[in-house]
């Protein structure tokens, strides 16, 4: 079974800071602790979103709209994602639980969503 750990922005991260090295560290270690368990597929971080485009269709017989970031409210947006394939979906919740908080400081909020195959 396919999952995305989702990370969700924060304000930090759309600010373009990165975590503190502590951080760094431990979500190095998380991923490394995914690769090892043979689970992990991809994971990306993803530039703020000022520097995104977002393509809307307003109706089917136009041309989409095109809209420049930033965009808000940050905790909607997202910061990157985990790919992971794992036999259930408890599975899938226990690595989420062992993820580091991803934005530090609190703000840290992960969405995970099963992928249709």
């Amino acid at each position: 079974m396919l999952f995305l750990l989702l990370v969700k922005a924060s304000s930090r991260s759309e600010a373009g800071l990165f975590p503190d090295p502590s951080l760094q560290e431990a979500m190095t270690a998380f991923n490394q602790d995914l690769v090892e368990a043979g689970v992990r597929i991809m994971a990306k971080g993803l530039h703020p979103t000022r520097e995104a485009l977002r393509i809307s269709f307003r109706r089917s017989d136009e041309e989409p709209d095109v809209t420049s970031g930033p965009f808000e409210p940050p905790a909607d947006q997202l910061a990157g994602f985990i790919l992971i394939e794992v036999a259930s979906k408890e599975e899938a919740v226990a690595w989420a639980r062992r993820m580091p908080d991803p934005q530090g400081h609190g703000e840290g909020q992960i969405e995970l969503r099963q992928v249709f195959e």
